[in-house]
């Protein structure tokens, strides 16, 4: 459980880097204040943000989903003031940000179960199975 937890924090930090590198708004100045963000944010959407979700449930109705997107800039831009180092210069780049991050990272952890095991889904005749790698 806690190979797959490393794995996709390791993709986390991949989305991050990436978002650093192609939305203006977003610095990562050092390596440790990489890492730091990429900790805290892994943290956050693991324990915080589906409380939020919950909570938020009607808004995300109401918007189509939308809403879901607000979350995930929040809590980037709230690791952007908690860690020095990681910059998010304001609400659209948190958008974004968050919006890139979302798309990297959901379909890089597609492949990746809850063991940590990288994961393919082929279909038969007979209905879905799964095959591991690795």
């Amino acid at each position: 459980m806690m190979k797959g937890f490393f794995i996709r924090c390791g993709i986390t930090g991949f989305a991050v880097l990436l978002a650093s590198q192609i939305i203006p708004g977003i610095e990562i100045l050092s390596f440790g204040s990489g890492v730091a963000a990429v900790v805290i944010l892994s943290f956050l959407n693991a324990i915080i943000r589906p409380i939020l979700y919950l909570l938020s449930a009607p808004f995300i109705l109401v918007t189509l989903g939308f809403f879901m997107v607000l979350i995930n800039a929040f809590l980037l831009y709230l690791v952007g003031g908690i860690v020095k180092g990681f910059l998010v210069s304001g609400f659209w780049p948190a958008v974004g940000g968050a919006i890139l991050i979302s798309i990297v990272s959901g379909i890089l952890n597609m492949w990746v179960s809850e063991q940590g095991r990288i994961e393919m889904v082929t279909r038969s005749p007979s209905g879905r199975k799964i095959r591991h790698i690795n």
